[in-house]
Formats: C-alpha cells, structure tokens, sequence
C-alpha cells in the first residue's frame, strides 16, 4: 500500500514539474517577445524622431538648409562657411560601426568634391 501511494506521490510530482517546466517556458517566451516588440519600438520611435529634429528650436543649423539622409547618417547641414554631417540620437543609443566610421574620417578630413558629367 506505502509502495502505491509513494509511486502516486511521485508521479504527481513529476507532473506538477513537467507542468511549471512548461509554463516557465511560456514565460521566457512572452519575456523575448516584450524584449523584441520594445527594441522594435524603440528604432521606431528613433526614426520617426530623427525626422523632426530639424525643425525644432534646439536644432543649431538653419533647417532650410539641411537635407536629410537617412543613412547611413540622419543628414547634412549647409551653412554658408561649413558643411556639418548630422547624425541624430534619442535615448541611450549609441553610432553603429559604420557611423563611428565616417565620423572618424569626417574628423581626419578625408573628404573630397567629385563631379560627374554626364554626356
């Protein structure tokens, strides 16, 4: 009779494992899926952030005179003595390697005027 009860203990234990095995596996995927919805939130929001930068009051530039990119930078700034390559960052983002990139060669003044004509 004890060997019965004990097997039935056991067995409900195992199910009762299996079972918040399972659910504990639900909830990791709901977590990643929050995780994913907020970074996919997040560029959104930075894209549609960039967009209006411009034409606030906070912008340095003349926002007439600035046409924008997209990317790899957001933009470029035209000022009658300089011409500024922008890039915009909401929150805590940070330049991708691409940007870091032009950036450092902006900075070591490796840029160059090409024309094209095409006939």
């Amino acid at each position: 009779m004890f060997e019965i009860i004990a097997t039935l203990i056991i067995a409900i234990l195992i199910i009762t494992v299996i079972y918040f095995y399972k659910k504990t596996q639900e909830l990791f995927e709901i977590i990643e899926r929050i995780k994913f919805e907020k970074r996919s939130q997040s560029v959104r929001y930075g894209k549609l952030t960039e967009q209006y930068i411009p034409f606030t009051e906070e912008f340095p530039f003349d926002s007439e005179n600035f046409r924008f990119i997209g990317n790899p930078i957001d933009g470029i700034a035209f000022e009658e003595n300089e011409i500024i390559f922008c890039e915009f960052k909401a929150s805590d983002s940070k330049l991708n390697e691409k940007q870091r990139k032009i950036k450092k060669l902006v900075e070591d003044k490796k840029i160059r005027w090409f024309e094209f004509n095409m006939r």
